[in-house]
């Protein structure tokens, strides 16, 4: 049980392993319903292989911030987090998006669409984190 731990935690302080894992097991999961479909469409592969590669990254990004976070608890790191986190919900839109026929979603009320909106949100999360950076740093 404590070598799992020692495992889990030296893979968590060695980046380059922690993002080569989460590669494998994005890639591992939509291999079969997302690459293999679209492997004979020349500019569509490399539209899919884009958001492939920013999923990636911002699953990358969340877990070294969460991992920041369980080491440092703070407001900043929290926001940061939660902002990559809606990244990864962006990511994930979009490839749908781009690999099915279903069209954008889209809120009446305002017309606008909803990955714009997560987006939004995501940028006031790491403008809240910013901002809680120097409020910190000023007290």
């Amino acid at each position: 049980m404590q070598s799992r731990w020692v495992s889990a935690k030296s893979l968590a302080d060695s980046k380059p392993k922690l993002l080569g894992l989460i590669s494998a097991i994005v890639i591992g999961i939509l291999a079969v319903p997302v690459i293999l479909p679209h492997v004979s469409h020349v500019g569509m592969i490399y539209h899919i292989i884009l958001h492939l590669a920013s999923l990636i990254i911002s699953i990358f990004l969340s877990v070294i911030s969460l991992i920041a976070y369980k080491r440092q608890p703070s407001d900043r790191l929290l926001y940061m987090a939660l902002g990559f986190m809606l990244l990864i919900l962006i990511e994930c839109i979009d490839l749908i998006f781009a690999t099915t026929n279903i069209e954008d979603i889209i809120i009446p009320v305002v017309r606008i669409e909803l990955p714009h909106i997560i987006l939004f949100a995501m940028l006031t999360l790491f403008g809240m984190g910013f901002f809680r950076l120097n409020q910190e740093s000023m007290s």
